[in-house]
């Protein structure tokens, strides 16, 4: 994990607040807390929904299959990884069991409240210029609502308390894509979206 600056006086949560949380049941099935990751100086910040599989085991946002394609489409709007704050609205995962295999599951609004105070947290810690909102479950979170369209959110930047934010899709709604055309086509409006908020961060609003 890259080291964290210690620029702002309210710090990210660490793994020991989130595996002591009980706001809500979900850390009792979960291997542990997954916390986000990335300078407490970035002026982006992504917000995913809640850990998968091999995020829950390695501890680490966006490491699974939808982590690796987030930093292919990061590299394909010239960000770093490391340069940008990586989190989850939710950060145990929620999954069912399918035999030996941990499918995951939506959290409920509940459990997206219960965790809020961390995310809350995260954002005052490294006040970023701009959020990213990574599908539906993250918008809501990001911007205190219980329902959001994404599609009437995606072509405009939301202002939440003096920060934008862009809302675009989730890196694993192009993996549930069936067709290439599809795929291709969600890919690059997360790539879109990436590139807007660059723009965004530097003071420039031209898409």
């Amino acid at each position: 994990m890259p080291k964290r600056a210690e620029t702002h006086s309210e710090p990210v949560p660490a793994r020991e607040e989130l595996n002591a949380c009980r706001r809500c049941p979900l850390w009792h099935d979960a291997t542990q807390g997954v916390p986000g990751a990335g300078p407490t100086s970035a002026k982006l910040m992504l917000v995913g929904e809640q850990p998968g599989n091999e995020e829950d085991l390695q501890g680490e946002p966006f490491v699974g299959p939808a982590g690796r394609l987030l930093s292919e489409a990061l590299e394909r709007a010239g960000l770093e990884r490391h340069d940008v704050y990586l989190t989850n609205a939710v950060k145990h995962f929620k999954f069912e069991l399918r035999g030996k295999r941990r499918l995951h599951k939506t959290p409920g609004q509940l459990e997206v409240e219960a965790c809020g105070i961390w995310l809350e947290q995260e954002i005052q810690a490294v006040e970023p210029t701009v959020i990213v909102a990574l599908g539906a479950t993250a918008t809501g979170a990001v911007l205190g609502r219980k329902r959001v369209a994404l599609s009437t959110l995606m072509d405009e930047p939301v202002e939440r308390e003096g920060r934008l934010v862009v809302a675009t899709y989730h890196p694993s709604f192009v993996l549930r894509q069936r067709s290439e055309e599809s795929r291709h086509a969600a890919f690059e409006r997360i790539v879109a979206s990436l590139r807007q908020a660059v723009r965004l961060a530097a003071g420039r609003r031209s898409r």
